[in-house]
């Protein structure tokens, strides 16, 4: 049975989740690949001030693909989260609390996750009609010039999700495969 969630998400949300664990996202979330992380933490570095604020944010790493008429959203899959990981541990630090992607993760941002209190849930790939039809509402909210991966602000109802890594060091790529091999 899905877990259900809702964004922001608290310390005390993310403690009821473990690796493994299916859910239901709902909520506001964002949207951002590579370009939008390197200038996020560009300005973080710079001592500059962001468009919005990371504390308890969540951020789809994906890029829509345009929008049909009549449509909320177009198309919207996740891309690897390794890309991001160069990025992730500085916006950890600041408060982001949940990252939706897939692949697996460095060991340098599963350790942030533990030591800062974030969860890593997986969206499957090549299943972006569906998860695009969880978008209630989108909405630009930063970096408009770099055209479609500018940051985009997301209202999701039932996105299904898995819980790749947990705050705890729990981690499906790990396990996984250890119970796999337990079974033969």
């Amino acid at each position: 049975m899905a877990k259900i969630v809702r964004t922001p998400l608290t310390f005390e949300c993310i403690n009821d989740l473990r690796a493994g664990d299916i859910v239901l996202l709902s909520g506001k979330i964002l949207i951002a690949r590579d370009a939008a992380h390197k200038m996020l933490v560009e300005a973080i570095k710079a001592g500059d001030e962001i468009p919005f604020s990371l504390t308890d944010e969540t951020i789809f790493y994906a890029g829509p693909a345009p929008t049909p008429p009549g449509a909320v959203i177009g198309p919207i899959g996740p891309t690897t989260s390794g890309r991001m990981d160069p990025y992730t541990v500085i916006l950890i630090e600041h408060g982001l609390r949940g990252m939706i992607g897939k692949g697996k993760r460095s060991q340098e941002v599963l350790d942030a996750m533990k030591k800062y209190g974030a969860v890593y849930f997986g969206a499957t790939g090549g299943t972006a009609v569906l998860l695009s039809s969880s978008v209630v509402s989108a909405e630009k909210v930063a970096y408009d010039d770099l055209g479609p991966e500018a940051i985009l602000r997301l209202e999701v109802k039932d996105l299904p999700l898995v819980v790749l890594a947990d705050s705890f060091g729990g981690d499906i790529y790990i396990s996984g495969p250890e119970k796999k091999q337990k079974k033969y």
